[in-house]
């Protein structure tokens, strides 16, 4: 980067196809795109996924806010000759991909939001929340140093119980979906891989994620004017569909589908297809 950090990614797909950058959830690293990997491949998607300040591969940004993302994928994009390209956003990554909507609207060609996190301070917006995402956030917005250093804690020791993606608490809380799709053993080992990775340099770059999310977001979902693809399951207690009606309301031209029989994991392992599809058929 012109600053002198490094920004790490991992790109997928088709090489010679259309650019589709990825935005990992939380905590997670580029390498959560495998997720997509066969489908991006069979559309012909160059898929595209940089780690986030402070994950997996690249450095740390003090003090950055979710609006900056755009800049670092702007020179991203130069650096690989990219004019214009769609951006999807996972879960903890849809607060990116919207920040680039708003920012630099003329580089999308489109947004993909995918069981997508929204503004925390929308009214109702962690109603149906597992307890710890849901009770983590109130912290982070009452008492962001206190909820960044327990945050930190949390992370610190999902990194040592290295097989567990996923904590014992949001787990035992997800409906029939989605344990169905973590039943797949190696869905299981990518989310599991992906985020050790991210974490491997340390957990600060993930906790200062959390901090960020639960803060007043620096930019208008009103300034958002391109298409918006946003997809989210009815079913999902880590980021409930509240949000994703929420952000479905607030950003023009988004057209939103809600999948009454998914989850938070079993949406992207089971419309992953209807999701690139419909983007890649109106000229994403």
């Amino acid at each position: 980067m012109k600053d002198g950090r490094r920004l790490g990614f991992a790109q997928f797909g088709d090489a010679s196809g259309p650019p589709l950058l990825y935005f990992h959830g939380w905590p997670s690293s580029r390498l959560e795109a495998r997720l997509l990997e066969e489908e991006a491949g069979a559309q012909h998607w160059r898929l595209i996924a940089p780690d986030r300040p402070g994950y997996g591969m690249s450095d740390a940004r003090p003090g950055r806010t979710l609006s900056n993302w755009s800049a670092d994928v702007t020179e991203l994009a130069d650096r690989l000759g990219l004019e214009r390209f769609t951006v999807l956003g996972m879960s903890g990554g849809g607060p990116y991909a919207c920040a680039c909507a708003a920012r630099i609207p003329q580089r999308l060609k489109a947004t993909i939001l995918v069981a997508a996190l929204g503004p925390v301070d929308a009214p109702g917006a962690t109603d149906g929340m597992v307890a710890l995402n849901r009770w983590l956030l109130a912290l982070a917005q009452k008492a962001p140093w206190l909820a960044e250093r327990i945050g930190t804690v949390c992370l610190r020791a999902l990194w040592r119980k290295g097989q567990q993606a996923i904590p014992r608490q949001i787990e035992e809380r997800l409906g029939a979906p989605d344990k169905e799709a973590l039943a797949d053993p190696e869905l299981r080992r990518k989310l599991v891989e992906s985020s050790m990775e991210g974490l491997r340099n340390g957990v600060e770059g993930a906790a200062h994620d959390g901090f960020l999310y639960a803060r007043p977001w620096d930019f208008a979902l009103s300034a958002i004017q391109g298409p918006v693809h946003l997809w989210h399951g009815e079913k999902d207690v880590v980021v409930p569909a509240g949000m994703g009606r929420y952000l479905a309301k607030a950003i023009p031209n988004c057209r939103a589908t809600f999948c009454p029989d998914d989850g938070h994991f079993s949406l992207p392992v089971r419309r992953m297809k209807e999701i690139l599809g419909a983007v890649r058929g109106n000229g994403g």
